[in-house]
């Protein structure tokens, strides 16, 4: 694919990405911007949430992360399987008995200001630090498909990034971001099935051999319980 054709697509994809922004963000308060005013439907917002925990880097870095580590890391996404039950049946009960909108709320109101504070505070930093590796990540995708083979420079590419992520997500809030990131989701899904089913027709597998070879892979090994001192323990 040219450089010039994924340029196309990238644009594309923002450019629906605005207008779904646009839409959904139009007439939009306080309480549509920081709760999508308590109406949103829950099965898109579940759909969403897809999208906005699964990033670039999950994309691009697990597939290597199981050629070092072996299906490993899919004992973490079980971890996130049980959290994600805890916060359904505890956590979100709880938010909409006491009218919050954050946990950081919550803490201010159990255990004062100073938790409150302490709270966000980490919580800002940690995500700062994560989007900034996530922006790289992407950043560096796009400047090897597209900015590098058009002798466009890195920091051009970071601008039109960062430019483009604002324009969909400034005006709209909650509200916007959901129908947002269910176009993600959705983009998100597709993609990882068409890139299996090219994978699987370029090494002229069926689903079933396919899933064969994974399984009699030695990279398809989960749990490590023969060597506590494994990292993958």
């Amino acid at each position: 694919m040219t450089p010039i054709s994924v340029l196309i697509i990238i644009v594309t994809y923002f450019v629906i990405l605005l207008g779904v922004s646009h839409l959904a963000g139009r007439k939009v308060d306080n309480a549509g911007f920081f709760v999508g005013n308590r109406k949103s439907v829950w099965y898109i917002v579940a759909f969403a949430m897809i999208g906005s925990n699964i990033s670039g880097v999950t994309y691009v870095s697990v597939p290597g992360m199981v050629a070092v580590g072996n299906f490993a890391y899919l004992q973490m996404v079980l971890g996130f399987v049980a959290g994600q039950v805890v916060i359904a049946f505890v956590l979100v009960p709880l938010f909409y008995r006491m009218n919050l909108v954050s946990v950081y709320e919550y803490l201010e109101n159990r255990f004062g200001i100073s938790s409150y504070k302490t709270g966000a505070g980490f919580f800002f930093i940690s995500k700062m630090l994560g989007a900034a590796v996530r922006l790289f990540l992407v950043c560096l995708t796009l400047q090897l498909l597209v900015f590098a083979p058009l002798g466009l420079p890195f920091i051009l590419n970071v601008i039109v990034t960062v430019t483009l992520v604002w324009l969909y997500t400034f005006r709209g809030g909650v509200k916007s971001l959901i129908w947002t990131d269910s176009l993600k989701t959705f983009c998100l899904i597709v993609s990882i099935i068409l890139c299996t089913c090219y994978i699987a027709s370029d090494l002229h597998l069926s689903f079933g051999g396919m899933m064969k070879t994974i399984t009699e892979s030695r990279l398809s090994r989960l749990f490590f319980f023969d060597d506590i001192n494994d990292k993958r323990f």
